[in-house]
């Protein structure tokens, strides 16, 4: 088991943790009253118009993350301030270059992903076990398997890209077996009949987690046909998100990552 010197940014259960770290010589004194402070500071940050949930990470691993869409550029940045003033990894998700404008004014060093439409200001974290594969169905499929791949990065793990894997051409997929068959958990990005998920799910022993993407000609019905085909999978190990919801599979993928 990773000790608290081993893994800089991951919080302390409680004071007593903090204290027999110290104690034993395995966290700084400065890195303790960094995480005492978090610890002892209200937990609920009331800015008005949203409040910021701090103690996300004591309870769930990981701070809280913003959803974009709906904020205006300057709520964005406020809730990102106060996210990054409490030392927390900052992840902002379906965002745009407006919101990063203002983001940058108070986060300096956040960093704008445009492909996966995110802010992100990344801390130390307890590193996940294994690595985290993306593979996607086809190119129009990144935008999704970028944002997962960046969430999952955020949340501490190593990611590994598979793009442009689909049923299509299939052999693409099979001459990566290597890869695929060396990770800990999988994110499968699939639009159209969405089948890309089924075939690694046939070809694994471990989690499977299929995002649909709304990438498809009428009758795909922006992405329901994916996500039906995958829901309906016959491969055995493989669960399924929302349409688009590359953050919501990397949230699923790196709690799986980070057992023991």
């Amino acid at each position: 088991m990773k000790n608290q010197s081993d893994n800089p940014g991951r919080s302390a259960a409680s004071v007593r943790d903090l204290l027999e770290a110290v104690r034993d010589g395995r966290l700084e004194p400065g890195e303790a009253e960094r995480q005492l402070r978090a610890l002892t500071q209200d937990p609920m940050e009331n800015l008005g118009f949203a409040s910021v949930d701090h103690h996300r990470a004591h309870r769930q691993g990981f701070p809280e993350v913003v959803f974009g869409p709906g904020k205006t550029p300057a709520q964005v940045a406020a809730i990102a301030r106060a996210i990054v003033d409490r030392g927390h990894s900052l992840l902002v998700t379906r965002t745009d270059a407006a919101a990063f404008g203002e983001v940058e004014k108070v986060v300096p060093d956040a960093i704008f992903h445009s492909q996966a439409r995110i802010i992100e200001r990344r801390v130390p974290l307890e590193p996940g076990r294994g690595v985290v594969l993306i593979a996607s169905a086809g190119t129009s499929d990144i935008p999704v398997a970028e944002e997962a791949a960046i969430s999952a990065e955020v949340m501490g793990n190593e990611v590994d890209r598979l793009y442009d894997v689909g049923v299509a051409g299939l052999h693409r997929l099979l001459a990566e077996q290597a890869r695929v068959s060396s990770a800990r958990v999988i994110i499968a990005v699939a639009g159209m009949e969405g089948a890309l998920a089924s075939v690694i799910g046939g070809l694994v022993k471990v989690p499977v987690v299929a995002v649909p993407t709304s990438i498809g000609y009428g009758a795909s019905f922006g992405g329901i046909a994916a996500l039906l085909a995958m829901m309906n999978s016959c491969a055995s190990g493989v669960a399924v998100v929302n349409i688009d919801n590359g953050f919501g599979a990397a949230s699923i993928a790196s709690a799986i990552n980070h057992l023991p």
